[in-house]
């Protein structure tokens, strides 16, 4: 999925890097349609008690306003609920903002706490 929806370009993850983030997840979630595509996944990265961040919501562009991201932000806020988990964040691509409302997520004031830092480590 990030190779065919262009998120690896700006990541240049090899794939043993992604197998290795994914197998490190808290919980992950794919979704295939009946041939056996995949054609959605997300996943969640967290401490499993109080904190989760959703990672990698990527759904293949024929597949968009089918449900299929809601199905999958659906199951893993689940997940985060029969955990009790108190606290999920997330990054939202940009334009995407409205999808996650819709799920109860809410855009952070502007002077809310929080900062972020890309390392551009490359193995």
């Amino acid at each position: 999925m990030f190779e065919t929806t262009g998120w690896n370009a700006s990541y240049q993850a090899a794939e043993g890097e992604l197998f290795s983030a994914i197998s490190n997840s808290w919980h992950a979630l794919s979704v295939y349609a009946e041939g056996g595509e995949l054609v959605g996944f997300g996943r969640i990265v967290s401490d499993g008690v109080l904190y989760a961040f959703v990672c990698d919501m990527i759904v293949a562009p024929d597949y968009q306003l089918r449900g299929v991201g809601s199905m999958i932000m659906e199951a893993l806020l689940e997940r985060c609920r029969e955990a009790g988990i108190r606290v999920v964040w997330l990054f939202s691509a940009s334009g995407k903002a409205g999808f996650y409302e819709k799920h109860g997520f809410e855009k952070r004031p502007s002077n809310a706490p929080g900062m972020q830092m890309e390392l551009n480590i490359r193995v």
